[in-house]
This record gives C-alpha cells, structure tokens and sequence, in this order.
C-alpha cells in the first residue's frame, strides 16, 4: 500500500462516529448551541445580563432562566428558518467533507431523500462555510485556467459564449487560493497576486506577459512551457496539480457548473486541499464552522447595534 495515499488515524471520521456523536436532531442542535453559547451562558437581550439559558420542549430554542426571553442556536445560520432534518444537514456536512473530488446534488438525494432542489441549496449554503480570507507567504506559484469547455461540446444555446478565467496561488506545500477574475491583463492579475501574496515573496510563472510587472514588487522567476517544465527551482507543477484536480471533479461529478456558481465551487475545493494536511478530521473542522452568521438574525443585528 502507497502510505502517501492512506488517510492517517487522527485524520479518519467513520459512519460509526458519526452516529455516535449525531443521533438526533437533538444532539446536533446541542452542538450548535455549545459552539455558540457554551453551557447554555448567553446575554438575554430582555434582562440585559449574561444568563443560563435552557432547552424549550419542542421547540429549536432555549429559554433564559430568569424571563423566559427565547434564543434560537441555528438563527442567522445556514440552518436558518430550515425545515430539513437538522441531523441531515450534519450528515451532508460529513459528505462534503469526507470526498476528494466533489459530491453531487443527485448523490445526496440519493441517500437522504430529500428533494434535488433541496439537495442542491443544502450544499449551496455548505459552501457558504468553506469561502475564507488566506494570505500567502513564498514561494509561491501561480497560473490561470479557464472554464467553459469547447464550443463542440456544448448544446446550440451555449456556443460562443465566454469562457470564465479562474487566477490560482499556491504555497509549495502549503495552501492555496483560487479566485475569479474578470481578465488576465496585467493590471488586473498582478492586483490580485498583491492582495494575497506578502511582499517579497518569491513568485513563479509560466511567460506570460501579464505577469511581467510581478518583478517590482516581489522576486519572478519564469519557466518556458514550450522548452521544459522545470527550469531549476521553477515550475509551476503544484498549482498545475490542483488545477488538475478541480477540473476532474467538475467535469467527472458536477459535469457544469453556472458562472454565478464557480466562485463557491473553487472555495470548496480550496478549503479541502487547505486542510489536506491538518491532523484532524475535515468533518470536525467544517462543523465548527456552522455556527457563523451568514444571514445575521434580528438578536445579533439588535447587539451589534447596542
């Protein structure tokens, strides 16, 4: 067995641990509420005080001690006003974390039997969770690809239009940021690379023009494509690999994905190749994040004004 292709112990988050740790709706709502309020300890926007808040029966919400005022854990996020089985959000969760190349919309309806539409928001709002800020130190290497595929592989009311252009950077050995651009003129790729990647870092790329005026800011080194791949220290063979894996899973799991789309797409994959190294389950490291507040609710809209 390849031990560069087997997933390490601390790494793993079976089926089994999954119904050990997320049974019911109930235990899920518990850890949302934990991740948000440990101990039930919040402020009650009635009292004005930090008070311990219980579980209301029946209800996704639990109740200060001292009022009565209710607090809703899954408010604001990408549970919000949901009427899915919150243990099936969990479990999409798991799926989402637990591939290489993708899950489908048909794959999870397929095994929750929730409607494709259903299936197909879920992993929508999942994504949500997987988009981040990076800023990246050398050296790193950067190229672009497109996507669109070929006019002679598309239906008659697709043909001729533009294809998108996605700019990649990637630590060697490190994480990655994959980003949508509008064009590949100098001004704008060299914009983005000044956003994300510190001062003086050592950049490399193929000979494109565009990325000509990198030398100013940071130390540019080229490879020439049509003569070799490697040219000593440079290449751009890691960038060139997640690419690889990006259009793989695209095209052999989602087959298409919209221009409005893509952005949320190359977060996910981002976000799993980010942590390919992180001696923690990704499951774990996704479900901590669902406690964010991707639609602020009316109690954090009232404390942030306050």
């Amino acid at each position: 067995m390849n031990r560069w292709q087997t997933v390490k112990p601390e790494q793993k988050y079976t089926v089994l641990q999954f119904e050990r740790e997320f049974p019911t709706d109930d235990a899920c709502l518990e850890y949302v509420k934990e991740r948000r309020w440990p101990d039930g300890i919040t402020l009650c926007t009635k009292c004005g005080k930090e008070r311990k808040h219980y579980r209301v029966t029946g209800r996704m919400a639990y109740a200060c001690h001292a009022c009565g005022n209710h607090i809703f854990p899954l408010a604001g996020t990408i549970f919000h006003k949901s009427t899915t089985s919150l243990r099936t959000w969990f479990y999409v969760i798991r799926l989402m974390a637990s591939t290489r190349v993708g899950v489908s919309a048909k794959q999870i309806q397929r095994e929750t039997g929730v409607t494709y539409k259903t299936a197909w928001r879920m992993m929508k709002q999942v994504r949500k969770l997987m988009g981040e800020k990076v800023t990246l130190s050398g050296p790193v290497e950067v190229d672009e690809a497109e996507f669109g595929g070929a006019d002679s592989n598309k239906p008659k009311h697709l043909r001729g239009k533009a294809k998108m252009t996605a700019l990649g950077i990637v630590e060697r050995g490190g994480r990655v940021v994959a980003r949508i651009v509008p064009n590949i003129t100098a001004l704008t790729l060299c914009g983005s690379i000044a956003e994300i990647v510190e001062p003086d870092a050592e950049v490399f790329t193929d000979l494109m023009h565009s990325y000509n005026p990198l030398g100013v800011q940071f130390r540019h080194q080229t490879v020439n494509h049509s003569e070799r791949y490697v040219d000593g220290n440079a290449h751009t063979n890691t960038i060139d690999g997640f690419w690889s894996l990006v259009k793989r899973g695209i095209t052999g799991v989602y087959y298409q994905v919209g221009a409005q789309y893509l952005q949320s797409y190359l977060n996910e994959y981002a976000f799993r190749y980010n942590r390919r190294k992180v001696m923690r389950p990704m499951f774990s490291l996704l479900a901590e994040r669902t406690t964010q507040q991707v639609c602020p609710c009316a109690r954090e809209q009232k404390l942030l004004g306050s």
